[in-house]
């Protein structure tokens, strides 16, 4: 496969991104499903035994294998075009301001342009992940014995709820699942890409590594997984109830049966699985990105 990568050298970068995204989605989401399943049991309601404790850790990964490549793939297309517009609507303006910033390394900026670049990339990803999460939770909660019987499920509710209610419940979560991926991604990618441009000034390589993009996501996933935590418990619970809940009342609920320990439930299993898994997507992708680039 590399060997086949490093021949369809692509000179568009928005494919580059696409085909790169792709890989690394369904490359992370596989291999590290089964923390993600055990993770997901940790913060449900049912309690982690009642949910399926150690057994059936691969319910709902056809859900996951739908829905990895494109979500991804999605959220670096938007990342990296928009990272490229607000970079030269920064140096047009520099340009007009007389030249005194442009080009330079480093920019104070561009943390915020790659943080507003980030949150649209995730919009746009959740527009398939929250489907995909909604369906894959609900098969690794032993809700359903598959994620094919998850969403036949949601959708036979067609009769009572009527479209409307089918679409509401498929995408159930949506807004704290933002509200979650939203201060994920502007912790990690700020950070790997701080990373990445300091390991450029300190060795005088315009390339990055694929090793070295993977332990600089690892680090920068670690921190902005532990961080995020408690919205991730909000998010599960929010997919798992049996019965829509307003966000807040579900907050209240939480807090009263559980205490605030409850919001750090899996925070373990969160952080391992999101730092390795911060290695392999950004390492593969990373590696999938360069193979794919065109020559100079």
């Amino acid at each position: 496969m590399s060997e086949s990568l490093s021949r369809a050298k692509i000179e568009s970068p928005y494919a580059r991104s696409l085909i790169a995204g792709g890989v690394a989605g369904t490359t992370v989401d596989i291999s590290l499903f089964p923390i993600d399943t055990l993770k997901t049991r940790l913060q449900s309601s049912s309690g982690f035994v009642r949910s399926g404790g150690f057994s059936g850790i691969y319910k709902g990964v056809g859900s996951a294998l739908v829905g990895s490549a494109p979500g991804a793939a999605l959220f670096f297309v938007t990342y990296d075009s928009s990272k490229k517009l607000l970079r030269e609507a920064r140096q047009a303006n520099d340009q007009l301001a007389g030249g005194l910033a442009q080009g330079t390394p480093g920019s104070r900026s561009e943390p915020i342009e790659h943080m507003l670049a980030a949150t649209l990339g995730e919009v746009a990803a959740c527009s398939v992940r929250v489907p995909t999460e909604v369906v894959k939770q609900r098969a690794q909660a032993v809700q359903h014995p598959s994620s094919l019987a998850a969403l036949k499920d949601i959708l036979g509710q067609r009769a009572v709820l009527g479209i409307g209610g089918v679409w509401r419940e498929i995408y159930r979560g949506w807004s704290v699942t933002v509200m979650r991926e939203v201060p994920f991604t502007m912790i990690q990618f700020p950070l790997w890409e701080a990373m990445k441009e300091y390991r450029r000034r300190t060795t005088g390589r315009d390339v990055i590594s694929a090793i070295e993009s993977g332990l600089f996501g690892s680090v920068a996933g670690a921190v902005a997984a532990g961080i995020t935590t408690p919205l991730d418990v909000l998010k599960t619970r929010m997919m798992l109830a049996r019965e829509r809940q307003p966000m807040l009342s579900l907050l209240s609920q939480i807090l009263r049966d559980s205490g605030p320990r409850a919001f750090f439930a899996g925070i373990g299993p969160r952080v391992f699985w999101i730092s390795a898994g911060g290695a392999i997507f950004l390492g593969s992708y990373q590696w999938a990105y360069n193979a794919l680039d065109d020559p100079k």
